[in-house]
Order: structure tokens, then C-alpha cells, then sequence
């Protein structure tokens, strides 16, 4: 790809010069005044006129040396040591002091540079330059602010069938303008008529797009070039990655080859921090993160596939929702899946294995938003179903803090650029939440409604002031945050930082006990096997054992029902025999035959078998 840069020179550096001289003054016009003016003029009757209720206090003025002051440059090195004087050797430097010390042009600028301190020292003494005058009444209390967003622009999709603002970008140069990506994500849902052209709106005409881009398919996401503001990059949904340069005008002007590029949508695109500000990579449902430079687009310059078993299988790999790239850490980078599993990779690893380093889950659905904190890149934020949540690189089996489970899908969600503790995220239902986890952790410090449709993305401005929201209707609102959301705190930093390292620590003694609790299971599990083991070893025994013992039970009470009968027998007169039945035992009766002349009776087995009898109950 061609790099044009366009040199502009102001309208002053060139042309005829204007020369100013000075000369007497002149009467251009003389306005009398008019009577008629007078007459209408109508004097105010009473008037009120506010005036001070306070003591007049003195003013105190002191005749002081006045010092004319310059400010000039210095080429200041490490403690001014001379370049054959190492700083970190203790010996060296004492020895030069010394060599110093002896010196006499020391002592005499020592001696007059005292003579000035002193007198500076007694004049500060003499004058009180921080003087209260007012310490007898009561401080006035300042009251809170109350947090609030306001509506300052709306950007709406001019076609006709409307599409969803799928990605938002800031213009790089004072952030004056605002770059739309619109793609229909339901799958098989477009209408075939729906326009593929995103726009770039100028903030200040909210009417007409500033600048039409037109694709060879729908947008679904676009990033400016943070080096070169006239460059763009966006992904699109049959997978392929193209550049737009915005003098070159609308049409593509670097597009990838089919061949080459992703087989499903491009959700992530972001620029990389080189030299030469041309390098940018991608990710895509179909589970690859590929590398290109716009100079030569035709193919990826690396492919690596988030496969998490590490063995580069294509068909086991997750899809990629969202990218995150710290300039901070050029090596590292982090991949959000539609699996809820964030992945954590190094570029500069020498195998594809070894380029996933980890990972974190946590998420029940696609993480839709994934970016580390602006002030403590080790922290970072994921939104994705139902809920945000806030991780440490250094506690990876789970999160160190989460917002409750909303009743609507979350969408979107950054980073405040000025506050580290404050985040924005966006849901289902047309809400903007504003957390500020100093002030508040269960709820978010302000809820605002911004449309009725679903909020589809959101992306912050880099002052903090201003975000945008882009909706599934393709409205993107332009929102100003209260000066409270943007404007850093006092120990803010001190607070978020000793927060983050309480909940990290807390999280790393608990994955502790846990990871001790499996291991006792664990050491169960074992012991039982091992158990089970033996039994297996001894089991012709113990079946043997087994048989012998059940034989010997059947044997007793085959003796004992013997007994029983034989006691029955003897008790027996020959003309009543009285029979307990447990079923009629239950009805507390109990169940009389009779034997009548010439009846008999026997045993077969347990069963006792009566012949001619009459049978009753009483």
C-alpha cells in the first residue's frame, strides 16, 4: 500500500507581507444623540443594590528584593557525576566528593550561595505569605456531586432498512470524528436489498455522514490507525480484511484475497505498535488469529489457532469474539472466545504450543468485550452473559470481582481512560451502567436509559468525558459523562491498586484450599482403590467364605423351623390347633381351625397343610 503523507503550510508563512505603521486618529462617522431617546428613557424606582455585610480588613504590603527569573534547559545526567564515575560504586563517589570538597572554587560558591539561602530563610521568616484571615468562621461544606450523562448527539443510519452498529472507533487526531461499522449479525436474517456501506460521522453534523466507506461485504468491526488518521482497517463478514485510505476516497483501497482470509465473520481488528504503523492482526469465529501488513495484504504473514489442547487442530480450536492488544506488552496479547474462555498468548513464543500461555474461565456464553485496565495492565475486564467481571493475570482458575447477575445480557463493556475505577457496560435492554467500584461494588453508580432497542457497543473517548453507544437499530448516541467519571480522584490510584492486590490475594489462598482439598480427595480415591485392589486379589476366598456362610444360615433355619414344628406337634391335643398368621395378625385377630374327626394334617418344606379342617377367627 502506498504512504502519503501531505505537508500543509499556513496561510500565514506565505504571501505579501502586512506592514503596520502608526498614524493620527481619524473620525469615521459622528452619531449625535437623539432627544427623542430621552423622553422614552424611564427611571427605575426603587433600586436595589446588594452590598458587602463583612469587616473592610487592612491590607498589608512589604518592601521585598525583587529577583527577575529565567527559566533555561539543562543536560542533567544521573546525580551530575562525571562519565568516568560510576554512580552505583560507593567508593568512587566518595572519593570524588572528597576531591571535591578540597576544592577552592567549591568553598567559595558554598559561602556565597549560604549568604543568599540565609536571607531568602529570614525574609520567609519575617513574612507570613500563608496568612489566615478568615480562621474564625466555619468552613464551608462542599457537597457531592451527583453523578449524571446527558445526550449530546445522535448518529443514525440514513439507509432505509436499518442494520446494527456493530463497532465504533475514535478519530485519533483530537477525536473529532467517529468511525461506524453496520453489519446485520443474525445469521441468514438479510434482507437482500440491505445496504454494506459504514460511514464517518463528523460530531459536529450529526445529519449527513462526513465520509461514506463502501465494502465488498458487511462491516463488522473498524479501527482507525492510531499512527495515521486516514487510514482504516476493518473486517468483514465473509472474513476477509480490508484498508480504506480516506484521500484515496471511499472505494477499498488494500483488500485480502478470499483465499487467504478467515471463513468466518472478522469480529476483532486491531493495529499493532511498530515502527512503521502498518502491521495490524485478526480473529474470527473460525478459531484463527492472523497477522497482515497493509503494504502487502494478499495473505496473513502468521496464522496461529486458538486450539487450548495446544496441538494446532483446527476443528477443536474456539472461536474468537474480541482482541486485546497493551502497547505497554508488544509480546502479549488476549483472545475472548464465544466459549466463554479468555486466552492469554505470546507472539514471540518459537512453537504454536508455547504461544498459549493460559487461560481463564468464567463466562457462561461469548465474552463481547475484553480490555485490560488502563493504569494496572495486569487487571483486566470481560463482559460477556450476564455479568462483568475483573481478573488478575496472577489468579487464572477464576475471577477476583464480579457485578451480580442483571436481568438483561450484557453487551459491551471498557475501561473510564482517566479513572482506574471506573468501567462502563452495556445490555439487552437499552441500559448504560456507570461503575465506580470506589464509591459503590454492588450497584452501579449511575443506570441511564439510553434508547429502547438493544445496545449492541459502546467505546470511550480518550479524555473520559465522552463515550458513544451504538445500538441494534444502527443509532450511535453520543453521551457526556458528569465531571465526577472522568476526573481522577484523590488516592484513587492508591485505593483501586490496594484493592486489586486484597482480592487477588484472597482469590490465591482460596484456589490454595481448594487445590488442598482435591488432593485429599484425591488421596481418597486412591486409598479406596488400592483397597478395592486387594479385594480383587482375595476374591476366590471370600467367595468361598460367602458360600459357607449363607449355606450355614440356610441350615439353621431349616433346623430352627424344625424345632418349631416339633414343639407344635407336642402341644397338639388333636382337636384344636391354634395358627398365628402375620396377615391376620395385623388385623389383631387371630385365625382358629378346628380339626374335625378324622382330619389330618402335615409339613411340606415350611409350608404346613391342613386337611378337613374348619377354619374361624376370633
Amino acid at each position: 500500500m502506498e504512504i502519503v503523507y501531505v505537508y500543509v503550510k499556513r496561510r500565514s508563512e506565505f504571501g505579501k507581507q502586512c506592514n503596520f505603521s502608526d498614524r493620527q486618529a481619524e473620525l469615521s462617522i459622528d452619531i449625535p444623540p437623539n432627544p427623542e431617546l430621552n423622553e422614552q428613557f424611564i427611571v427605575r424606582d426603587p433600586v436595589d443594590r446588594g452590598i458587602q455585610c463583612s469587616y473592610d480588613m487592612s491590607e498589608h504590603e512589604v518592601n521585598t528584593e525583587r529577583f527577575e527569573m529565567e527559566t533555561r534547559g539543562i543536560n542533567h545526567l544521573e546525580g551530575g557525576w562525571p562519565k568516568d564515575v560510576n554512580p552505583l560504586e560507593l567508593e568512587q563517589t566518595i572519593r570524588f566528593r572528597k576531591k571535591v570538597e578540597k576544592d577552592e572554587n567549591y568553598i567559595n560558591a558554598i559561602l556565597q550561595l549560604g549568604y543568599v539561602m540565609e536571607h531568602c530563610i529570614k525574609q520567609n521568616n519575617a513574612i507570613d505569605i500563608y496568612g489566615e484571615y478568615f480562621e474564625e468562621e466555619d468552613a464551608v461544606e462542599v457537597s457531592d456531586e451527583i453523578l449524571s450523562a446527558k445526550t449530546i448527539n445522535v448518529f443514525r443510519d440514513p439507509h432505509e432498512i436499518k442494520r446494527t452498529a456493530s463497532h465504533l472507533s475514535w478519530h485519533p487526531d483530537a477525536n473529532r470524528k467517529l468511525a461506524v461499522s453496520y453489519c446485520c449479525l443474525d445469521f441468514q436474517r438479510a434482507d437482500a436489498n440491505m445496504s454494506y456501506d459504514s460511514f464517518i460521522w463528523d460530531l459536529e453534523n450529526p445529519n449527513k455522514p462526513d465520509i461514506t466507506l463502501k465494502p465488498s461485504s458487511p462491516l463488522v468491526t473498524l479501527e482507525y490507525n492510531p499512527k495515521d488518521a486516514h487510514v482504516l482497517i476493518g473486517g468483514c463478514y465473509n472474513g476477509q480484511i480490508a484498508c480504506w485510505d480516506t484521500r484515496k476516497g471511499s472505494l477499498v483501497a488494500e483488500l485480502s484475497t478470499i483465499e487467504f482470509s478467515h471463513r468466518d465473520p472478522v469480529f476483532g481488528a486491531l493495529w499493532l505498535q511498530s515502527k512503521t504503523g502498518t502491521e495490524c492482526f485478526s480473529a474470527s469465529t473460525d478459531g484463527q488469529v492472523m497477522w497482515w501488513d497493509i503494504r502487502k495484504i494478499n495473505e496473513p504473514t502468521e496464522i496461529l489457532i486458538m486450539d487450548i489442547s495446544r496441538k494446532g487442530i483446527l476443528e477443536n480450536a474456539l472461536g474468537a469474539i474480541t482482541l486485546e492488544f497493551e502497547a505497554t506488552m508488544p509480546t502479549k496479547f488476549m483472545v475472548g472466545t464465544e466459549q466463554g474462555t479468555v486466552i492469554s498468548c505470546n507472539r514471540k513464543a518459537k512453537t504454536a504450543a508455547e504461544k498459549i500461555v493460559c487461560t481463564f474461565s468464567g463466562h457462561h456464553g461469548p465474552i463481547y468485550a475484553l480490555q485490560r485496565n488502563p493504569f494496572y495492565p495486569k487487571n483486566f475486564l470481560t463482559v460477556g452473559d450476564w455479568t462483568a467481571r475483573i481478573w488478575s493475570e496472577e489468579s487464572r482458575e477464576s475471577c477476583i470481582m464480579w457485578t451480580k447477575y442483571h436481568m438483561a445480557y450484557l453487551t459491551d463493556g471498557a475501561w473510564s481512560p482517566q479513572r482506574p475505577a471506573v468501567f462502563f457496560t452495556t445490555k439487552m435492554d437499552g441500559t448504560l451502567d456507570i461503575w465506580d467500584f470506589v464509591f459503590k461494588q454492588s450497584d452501579p453508580a449511575l443506570s441511564l436509559k439510553v434508547c429502547d432497542e438493544s445496545l449492541s457497543c459502546l467505546k470511550v473517548q480518550d479524555n473520559g468525558c465522552f463515550l458513544a453507544c451504538g445500538s441494534r437499530l444502527g443509532t450511535a448516541t453520543l453521551l457526556e459523562v458528569s465531571e465526577g467519571l472522568c476526573t481522577l480522584q484523590r488516592n484513587e490510584k492508591n485505593t483501586m491498586s490496594s484493592i486489586f492486590e486484597r482480592e487477588t490475594r484472597r482469590e490465591k489462598i482460596l484456589e490454595a484450599r481448594h487445590r488442598e482439598m482435591r488432593l485429599k480427595e484425591k488421596g481418597k480415591s486412591e486409598v479406596k482403590d488400592e483397597e478395592g485392589d486387594e479385594v480383587k486379589v482375595n476374591w476366590p476366598e471370600l467367595l468361598a467364605q460367602t458360600e459357607t456362610e449363607y449355606f450355614d444360615v440356610i441350615n439353621h433355619e431349616i433346623k430352627r423351623k424344625e424345632a418349631a414344628l416339633r414343639k407344635s406337634e407336642a402341644k397338639c391335643n388333636g382337636n384344636l390347633v391354634i395358627v398365628f398368621c402375620k396377615k391376620f395378625l395385623m388385623r389383631k385377630s387371630t385365625l382358629v381351625f378346628v380339626l374335625r374327626q378324622g382330619a389330618s394334617w402335615g409339613r411340606n418344606n415350611s409350608l404346613i397343610t391342613l386337611v378337613g379342617v374348619e377354619c374361624g377367627t376370633e
